[in-house]
Parts: structure tokens; C-alpha cells; sequence
């Protein structure tokens, strides 16, 4: 794999959101044109590797990168969004956090039985809100190929949530 540059622009936010947490900041990468386009070449190639039909993106952060990889590819772009953010006919899912739970939706008419869904966001942590993408895909009867990710926080043991799908991620901490 050629060197990402990506990895060089992610800064440390020391106690964020939280003391005691070393956040991994993104932004910069947004910020930069050149690392950008080399993230979404990237993700966008691991996504055709898997046979991607429709790429998924996870709110928020996972538009970012997940609607530049659906039109490199010419694919279809879905959103799993917070809980009350879609309008239309919606399944939904629960995730656990580490103080309580959170919930993503998708649209129910968004995958199509037997699609091929690749699924990104920035960051794979814990996996529970990927894994919670997952189980949605499925429910609408699609399958998950892949999961693309910019970084993946291996200590967090997210890969544990995400047993059996094929996990890339360009930068691992």
C-alpha cells in the first residue's frame, strides 16, 4: 500500500469529548485536497474489490467519505443516520455505548434484496454503530461486502464487533 498521506494530517485533541480521551481529529485531512483524494481512491478501490452495488455511509462523518467513494463508483449513496433525522419509512437499530445506547435508521426502500453494501465512516472504534449499519443492511435484505475505513483505533477491539465481514482501514493507531 503507498503511503497515506492522511496518517501525517490526523491530529491528537488531548481530553476530548471527555479528560482522559486522546481524540483522533480528522479535519485537517478534509483540508487537504490531496489526502483527501488519495483516501477516497483507496476506499473507493477496496469497495469495487468487494463488488459494492451501494456504498453506506454512517452519519456524520461517514458522508464525508462515503459520498465521493458512491460517485468515483458511480453507485448509489445510502445514509444510516441518528435516530429521528429521515423522514420516510424507517427501520432502526440499537447499538450499545459505553454510558447507554444509541440508534441509527435507514430508509426502508434504501437497499434492495440481495445488494451489495459497502459500508463507511472515518473511524472504526468500538464497531457498534458499523455493526448496527450492518444489522440494518441485512434487515432490508442486502448484504454487507466490506467496511471502509480512514482510521481504525485498533485497541478498541472494534474488529470483534465485525466478525466475518472484510474490515479495510487506511491508518491503524
Amino acid at each position: 500500500m503507498p503511503e497515506i498521506l492522511a496518517a501525517k494530517l490526523i491530529r491528537d485533541v488531548p481530553d476530548f469529548p471527555k479528560e482522559g480521551i486522546m481524540f483522533k481529529d480528522v479535519t485537517p485531512v478534509l483540508m487537504d485536497a490531496k489526502a483527501m483524494q488519495q483516501a477516497v481512491d483507496l476506499l473507493a478501490e477496496d469497495a469495487k474489490a468487494q463488488g459494492a452495488e451501494v456504498i453506506v455511509g454512517i452519519e456524520s462523518r461517514g458522508f464525508i467519505f462515503g459520498v465521493p467513494v458512491a460517485l468515483k463508483l458511480g453507485l448509489p449513496f445510502v445514509m444510516a443516520r441518528k435516530l429521528g433525522k429521515l423522514p420516510a419509512d424507517k427501520i432502526h437499530e440499537e447499538y450499545a455505548l459505553e454510558y447507554g445506547t444509541n440508534t441509527v435508521e435507514m430508509h426502508t426502500d434504501s437497499i434492495r434484496p440481495g445488494q451489495k453494501a459497502y459500508v463507511v465512516d472515518d473511524l472504526l472504534a468500538t464497531g457498534g454503530t458499523a455493526a448496527a449499519s450492518a444489522r440494518l443492511v441485512e434487515r432490508l435484505g442486502g448484504k454487507v461486502c466490506g467496511f471502509g475505513f480512514l482510521v481504525e483505533l485498533s485497541f478498541l477491539g472494534g474488529r470483534q464487533n465485525l466478525l466475518g465481514y472484510p474490515i479495510h482501514a487506511l491508518i491503524e493507531y
